[in-house]
């Protein structure tokens, strides 16, 4: 290649356009030149946030910030999705402004809605939540540390001495009653550790566990049939509500006896019958009546049967025939 001019001016030309493209690809430019769609959000601070930086879902980046400006106290930004990623971006999904590190870096992060939501049209205005400032988080840290530093800068040779020292005399003073204390705690752990004594049989033994276990199958067991008498009470209860529903309804036979008027009719006529025939019989009328009042009746019934009583008397020495004899001639 010859070492001319005009080598030289394209070898310049070319990385002119190469520096280019990487500059406006750093700051976001590149995107101005791309179909998308616009979205705008409502923040109180957007924490350093700048045009060009990143809007990423999930992870993944969907586009860039197109614009901040300050409206109404509040800061309004615009920023540009990618139009393939246009159906992720829900009318209820949430904007929020993130960082990266500490030193910073931000970007725009968009929550999925949910998936009945409607993909949300361009110039749509998304929800936004705000995170917390990086300064004050760091504000608070630098406060922490402060007062850590000045606490253990409170604690001079002379303070250490004052705060141990009643604790090293009583300890001096009580040394061999607390040796005795330690020693008898061994030996109690000892005997648990062998399964003596009564907290070491808990420990070590069977028997208590399956006892526990015994009881708590019993239980389960009261309960399940707790729980079948609660399902069976629950039965009758709504056999007994269908019942009365059916009653109410007018269905069934205690149904037709409460609603059905026609059957009170009925019975309301027989009472009346009844009670008429009654009259008529207290009053002698009719046979059942004669024969209840009449006095004549009832002699000639009585004499009736003293002569049929008289009858019967020579029944053993007598033949058929003459016994019959005997009774048509008595009776009549």
């Amino acid at each position: 290649m010859k070492n001319t001019l005009e080598t030289r001016l394209g070898i310049f030309v070319a990385l002119a356009v190469i520096a280019a493209v990487l500059i406006l690809e750093t700051v976001g430019g590149v995107d101005r030149f791309r179909r998308g769609y616009r979205y705008l959000g409502l923040f109180k601070n957007v924490q350093e946030l700048k045009v060009g930086d990143r809007v990423k879902m999930a992870g993944v980046e969907v586009g860039r910030v197109q614009d901040i400006t300050l409206t109404n106290d509040q800061v309004l930004v615009t920023i540009k999705v990618q139009a393939s990623y246009r159906n992720a971006v829900k009318t209820d999904s949430t904007a929020t402004v993130k960082f990266t590190s500490l030193f910073g870096q931000n970007y725009v992060g968009i929550e999925f809605g949910s998936p009945s939501a409607p993909p949300a049209s361009e110039g749509t205005f998304l929800h936004t939540e705000e995170q917390p400032d990086v300064s004050a988080i760091m504000q608070k840290i630098d406060n922490v540390a402060t007062g850590v530093q000045n606490l253990t800068k409170s604690f001079t040779g002379d303070k250490i001495d004052n705060l141990l020292g009643p604790f090293t005399d009583f300890m001096k003073a009580n040394k061999d009653p607390l040796t005795t204390m330690i020693a008898n705690f061994q030996a109690v752990s000892g005997q648990i550790a062998q399964g003596k004594g009564t907290v070491g049989r808990l420990i070590f033994e069977d028997t208590l566990y399956n006892s526990a276990l015994a009881a708590v199958t019993n239980l389960e067991d009261t309960a399940s049939q707790i729980k079948l008498t609660i399902a069976d009470a629950r039965l009758t209860i709504s056999d007994a509500r269908n019942i009365i529903g059916q009653a109410n309804a007018g269905q069934g036979t205690i149904g037709k006896l409460l609603k059905d008027e026609s059957l009170y009719n009925e019975t309301t006529a027989s009472m009346t019958s009844l009670k008429e025939i009654l009259q008529k019989i207290n009053q002698g009328q009719g046979s059942v009546g004669k024969l209840l009042n009449d006095q004549e009746m009832y002699r000639n019934a009585k004499l009736s049967l003293q002569k049929l009583d008289k009858a019967t008397e020579g029944l053993e020495d007598q033949g058929p025939l003459s016994v019959l004899g005997i009774i048509v001639n008595n009776l009549f």
